[in-house]
Order: structure tokens, then C-alpha cells, then sequence
């Protein structure tokens, strides 16, 4: 339809300025990749970057771009619009410049030192952030991004220059954001198809939702009240505004704004908390235009899985990680967490639905469509911690619009993603069932059949390390003493009645918030993970609380002997699978890991997987290679298998090589084309002693 009416514009007499016109906003980034850059003011987007075009070569181009552009995704083929590249999460870029034969060349082309730094220099009392976890968007030559503490920044894609900042002051409103302290992972970006604005998203650490000029930074006065939403209300229920906070980046689905959670799932005392639910806003005044109770409430449906009316009070089931949205098929897709408590649910019996569920909910309505219930009444904190992958697939032949959903559990769920239906069988189980007093346990869980698991499930004797006898006598002995095998979905007990089990996945996953990556192209995909092992002990928390049980202080890791892991590697590894099948195609060790220890330096070993950065590490897929965060090899400490970015080969998961960067990558890495260059943007650094800062590699 796009490519016929620059046909039409091309066979017909207008002029210049009127054949501008008919361009979609979205195609002239792409133009402006390939061909340098028109006048982006008569465009009526961006900044200006003169450069002569002619306007019948223009429009030719588009012809042929179009249609390309249109079957990736809606924004232009070299910018990234979203956290996961575009609405449907893919963290994928056809751009093909970068390649096996090149990757090692790439170097420096900018850094930029975060805004936060001279802020936290100024203001000593503020808590030291967790990490410069922001990835960041490129749209129409800028770069957007977040701070760790909530500040926006826009740049030049090319120099890294400020072009604009803005300051909530969040940190001048409060102490500490709940749960994880100081971070934020990222901003979002929407355009008004009946207009030429275009926004960026924020929601801060204090509970406000903001919009800014995607151009200037400036707030929009007419935006909620006074340009800010109060988050903090209109949740139906009061909440404690020192446990909830915002840290990832909202989803846009067509004009909504779509708003999720983070509620703090420690020194938990009382049953009542803070709900998840999750609302919908308009992009243009900032009403709200819906609420999805993740914990149904009244005569809504599913309030029988809360047993003894729970619902009333119950608290969590939120959506903390970012979201995929279908813009065509109107769906937004909410991958939901554990309900008040992580590990006990006495207080909740039932089912617990819309806890740890994907719930695909109309983008203009909030109503549910349908819903898939990964975890049926949680004791294992194994939240949904990322959004899905949407792609298209074709399995015996049938054509599917499907979602990939993957899960610390180390489970992928592959359901249409228009009806909800397992691509694959999923099988209710049987699972251990638990005897902590009061507690309530649901007597299965769903397994995939299909695709395999990408990480550890449950732990045997099988599983334990054997890289030498010494190792491996010392390990079970270790076990012997302080906890059990147990296999998944194995509930924890009560402290002091046995030893606890060995959770695997642990409460980190499995996969984390950075998430994985599909190849639509291919219908592949590539899940970083990592092996995180955690026992769990239940302690009575006495009157006047009602949690009932409650971990002291939280999951704790197992030691190995001598401080190595206590079962065998990989210890971080990549996965990919072809979801066209089902099944797995490779997996590669991720990073050295303690190959290098003194107890196995002379063994002559393999890279083992493992060693430091965030979860399995942060994927980004594009036409010729897979990268991830991290992963570095043959280094002389674990230390030093974290910054770096590591390249894979899409086939086969060999190994392509590793290239250093200033510090530890903690947010996701992204590519867009500048100049007709093809950019790698990684937000590293932000931790005590490194500071947080955006580089960007380029080849020479």
C-alpha cells in the first residue's frame, strides 16, 4: 500500500514540498541513513542536517525501502525506537555492516559521562546507584536515554554531544526507590501520527509519570497536571509510597501509555501490600484510560483463585520488566510477577491468577483477552521478569503470530498470540508438595514440551561438580551438610525441620530482565542465561505481623568447595532454538568462568561460562551476528569476563571473539546507523569506582 502511493506521488505533478508530504514520518530516518540526510526541518521532524537530495531519487528510494521496513517492524530500519528495538521486542537490526570478518576492528567512536555523576558529587547522602542500567533509543539523529537517577538525556548519535536535559529532582523527594535502590533501565518514545510530536516517557523513582519534547526536553504544561501523573493514586486501593517505585521503561501501544511496577518483595511484615495492577494513559493529555487488576478484584473474573477473599488485600503480582506490544492485532502483552509473599502463601490460597501469568490485554480497553498462568500460586519468586519476543512462525506448515516468553524458571512459553494457545503441548505435572504449616499448594504446574529447558532445573547428584574426586567429595559433603536436592517446584520448608532445598533455577533465573532476542528473519531464538543457585529457609514472623513465614534475610547462595560452583558448568551460557520446530539448534558456554581457578588451571578446561556482569547478559541480534553483553574469554580473572561485548555466530554459536569497553556493561546494547555508519551503544560503568558512562563503537 506504501510502495503504490509513492507510485502515485511519482507518476503525478507535485511539487517538492508537496512530494515530502506524502512521506511517513517513520521512512525518513530510513532516507536519511542511506542517502545522508534531507532538511529534517521541512521534513517536519529533527534537527537540520542539510544535504541536496533530489526529490525524485527520494521518493524512488522509499519505493524500495519501504516494503522492507513495513515487514521488520514500524520504525525505520537503522534507528531503535524501544527498549527491545521495537514495540515487539525483538532486539533486532537488520544493519550489516558490522560482521564476523570486522567485529574485532570496532573501536571507540564516543563516550559520554553520565549527567547523574556530577549530581552524585554535589549530594553525598544519596545511596550510590546500582549500575548505569539504562538502553537507550536512537530516533531522528538523537539518542535517548535514562540515568540511574531518573534524569533524560538527549544526544547527538554521532558526537554524543548533550543536545538536551531534563531533572526530575526524584532524588531530592526520597531516600531510597524501593527494592533495588538507585537505577533506571530506560525511557520510551512515541510518536503522534496526527501531528508531527514526538515524545519521550518517563516513569521516575517517585511515582510520576512524564512527558517530554522529544526535540527540546520541555514538559508538556497540559500533560496530566501540570505535566506530571501522580502514580501514586488511582490504583483503588491505598498504597505505601516507600515501598512501590518505577524503574523500566513504559510500553507505547498506539496512543496509550502503558504503566507497570515495582513493588518491594522484602522485609515484608503485614499480608496487606501494595497491588500490581497495571494502567493504561493517554499519550496526549495523560488521562488514564484504563486499569488491569492483576489481582481481580470484586465480581471480576478469577477472584475464586483467591481463596478466603484474599484478593482484598493481597498485594504484588506486578508487572516490574518491560512489556511486548502487537500495535496491529491492538494487544499489549503483561508478563506478571509473585504475589504477596515470594515464598509463602498461606495467607493466599488458590491459584493466584493474574500472578506470574502472560495476560494479553486490548491496548484501548485494558480488558483481558486471553491469559497463560506460567506459575500456579508462587513459592519460588519466579517472576516474569522480561517481556516476550513477538514473531511470526511457521510450524507443520501453519503459519502462527506467536509469543516467545521466556522465564527465570528457564522455561520458554510459545502460545499465538492472538488466542493464547499453546504452540506446543504444555502439560500440567505433578510437583512435590510441601508441610509448612498453613500453606497452600497447588498439586501441578505447566511444563513446555517444547522448546527444551535453556538452563539447570532441579539439582541431583549427577549434577554435581566432578572435575576432579577431591572436588567433587568435598561438594557432596557440603550438600550433606547444609541442604538437599529437590526438584523443580520443590517448595521450601521451614527452618530448623530439614535442610533446605537447592533451588534451581535461583531467584534471579534462569533469564533476568535483560531478556532474549529473536532473529524474525529466521525465527530463532537466542536466550542468555545464567546458572544461580539459592537455597530458601521459612521463618514464623510473629504477631503483630500476619505474613505468617518469611525468609531471614532473603535466598541464599550455596558455596562450593573452594569457592567455586557447586555443580558443573556452564555457569552463564547462550541458547538458540529454532522456534519453527521447537527445538534447540546450539548452546555456548558465556565467558571464561573459574577455568582459572587455582584448582582447575592446570586441568586444561574449556571456557566454563561465567565470571561478571549483569544476569546472562544482554542480547542484541542483527543481520550477521548475535552479540550479548560480557562474556569475555581467555582473560586472567573472572573479573575480566565482564567489560566486554561478545559476538556469536547465529548457525553454530561459535565463538567470534570478545572487544573491550571501559567498564562492565550493565544495560542491553543497541545498533542504529548514523552517517551511514552502523553504531553498538552500551550504557557501562555505575557502580562504586566505575563510573556510568554511554560508549559507542563503530569500525574505523
Amino acid at each position: 500500500m506504501i510502495a503504490d502511493h509513492f507510485r502515485e506521488a511519482c507518476m503525478s505533478a507535485l511539487s517538492w514540498s508537496q512530494s515530502l508530504a506524502c512521506i511517513p514520518r517513520r521512512l525518513v530516518a530510513v532516507v536519511k541513513q542511506r542517502v545522508g540526510t534531507v532538511c529534517a526541518r521541512r521534513l517536519g521532524v529533527g534537527p537540520r542536517h542539510p544535504v541536496t537530495v533530489v526529490a525524485l531519487g527520494l521518493v524512488s528510494l522509499i519505493v524500495a525501502l519501504s516494503s522492507s521496513v513495513e515487514a521488520q517492524s514500524s520504525r525505520p530500519a537503522g534507528e531503535w525506537h524501544a527498549t527491545g528495538g521495537d514495540h515487539t521486542n525483538t532486539k533486532y537490526s537488520p544493519l550489516d555492516q558490522i560482521t564476523p570478518d570486522n567485529f574485532m576492528d570496532l573501536e571507540i567512536a564516543w563516550r559520554w559521562a553520565s549527567i547523574s555523576t556530577e549530581v552524585l558529587e554535589r549530594n553525598e547522602d544519596i545511596i550510590p546507584p546500582n549500575g548505569f542500567k539504562t538502553t537507550p533509543l536512537m530516533a531522528n539523529g538523537l539518542v535517548y536515554l535514562s540515568t540511574s537517577l531518573g534524569q533524560v538525556a538527549a544526544l547527538d548519535a554521532g558526537t554524543g554531544e548533550l543536545v538536551w536535559s531534563y531533572d526530575p529532582h526524584a532524588y531530592e523527594r526520597m531516600i531510597r526507590p524501593a527494592n533495588m535502590g538507585w537505577q533506571h533501565r530506560g525511557v520510551s518514545y512515541w510518536e503522534d501520527d496526527e501531528s508531527d510530536d514526538a515524545r519521550i516517557f518517563i516513569a521516575v523513582q517517585d511515582l510520576r509519570l512524564i512527558a517530554l519534547n522529544a526535540r527540546t526536553g520541555a514538559l508538556y504544561p497540559d500533560f496530566g497536571h501540570g505535566g506530571f501523573v501522580d502514580l501514586s493514586i488511582s490504583l483503588g486501593r491505598e498504597i505505601d509510597p516507600l515501598r512501590v517505585t518505577h524503574t523500566s521503561p513504559v510500553a507505547i501501544a498506539r496512543d496509550v501509555v502503558v504503566v507497570g511496577s515495582i513493588v518491594q518483595d522484602t522485609e515484608l511484615e503485614f499480608r496487606e501490600a501494595s497491588p500490581g495492577h497495571v494502567r493504561g494513559f493517554d499519550a496526549r493529555t495523560g488521562e488514564m484510560k484504563w486499569i488491569f487488576h492483576t489481582i481481580p478484584q470484586g465480581d471480576e473474573p478469577a477472584t475464586e483463585t483467591w481463596e478466603n477473599e484474599s484478593w482484598r488485600y493481597s498485594g504484588h503480582s506486578n508487572v516490574w520488566g518491560t512489556m511486548a506490544v502487537d500495535d496491529e492485532l491492538g494487544m499489549v502483552y503483561l508478563p506478571t510477577g509473585t504475589p504477596t509473599n515470594d515464598y509463602y502463601g498461606g495467607m493466599r490460597p488458590g491459584d493466584n491468577l493474574f500472578a506470574e501469568t502472560i495476560i494479553a490485554v486490548d491496548v484501548e480497553t485494558g480488558e483481558r483477552v486471553w491469559h497463560f498462568q506460567a506459575v500456579h500460586h508462587g513459592l519460588w519468586d519466579y517472576d516474569f521478569p522480561t517481556a516476550g519476543n513477538l514473531l511470526d512462525i511457521t510450524v507443520d506448515g501453519r503459519e502462527i503470530k506467536a509469543i516467545a516468553q521466556t522465564s527465570k524458571q528457564a522455561f520458554t512459553y510459545v502460545l499465538d498470540r492472538e488466542t493464547g494457545e499453546p504452540v506446543w503441548p504444555i502439560e500440567e505435572r505433578p510437583v512435590p508438595q510441601g508441610d509448612v504449616p498453613g500453606e497452600w499448594y497447588s498439586p501441578t504446574q505447566p511444563f513446555p514440551t517444547k522448546p527444551p529447558a535453556f538452563d539447570l532445573q532441579g539439582v541431583t547428584e549427577d549434577d554435581i561438580i566432578d572435575f576432579t574426586p577431591e572436588l567433587r567429595a568435598e561438594a557432596m559433603e557440603i550438600i550433606a551438610e547444609t541442604a538437599r536436592f529437590g526438584s523443580l517446584f520443590e517448595p521450601p520448608s521451614v527452618a530448623g525441620t530439614r535442610n533446605p532445598v537447592i533451588q534451581a533455577p535461583g531467584t534471579g533465573g534462569g533469564i533476568n530482565w535483560p531478556g532474549s532476542a529473536v532473529d524474525p528473519e529466521t525465527g530463532r531464538l537466542f536466550v542468555p542465561s545464567q546458572t544461580r543457585l539459592r537455597t530458601v529457609e521459612l521463618i514464623p514472623v510473629e504477631a503483630p505481623a500476619t505474613v505468617g513465614y518469611f525468609t531471614d534475610p532473603w535466598a541464599r547462595p550455596i558455596p562450593g568447595p573452594r569457592g567455586l560452583p557447586i555443580v558443573k558448568p556452564p555457569y552463564k551460557r547462550i541458547t538458540a532454538f529454532d522456534l519453527n520446530t521447537g527445538d534447540q539448534l546450539w548452546m555456548s558456554p558465556h565467558g571464561d568462568g573459574p577455568r582459572n581457578h587455582p584448582a582447575l588451571r592446570d586441568l586444561n578446561l574449556p571456557p566454563l561460562g561465567g565470571g561478571t556482569g549483569m544476569a546472562g547478559g544482554g542480547p542484541l541480534v542483527t543481520k550477521t551476528m548475535l552479540f550479548v553483553n560480557s562474556g569475555g574469554r581467555d582473560v586472567e580473572s573472572m573479573e575480566d569476563v565482564g567489560p566486554t561485548l561478545t559476538a556469536y555466530d547465529k548457525d553454530t554459536g561459535e565463538y567470534l571473539g570478545s572487544v573491550d569497553l571501559p567498564a562492565t556493561p550493565w544495560g542491553n546494547p543497541i545498533s542504529y546507523l548514523y552517517d551511514g555508519k552502523q553504531h553498538i551503544l552500551v550504557a557501562v560503568g555505575g557502580r562504586p569506582g566505575s563510573p556510568p558512562e554511554l560508549v559507542a563503537l563503530t569500525l574505523p
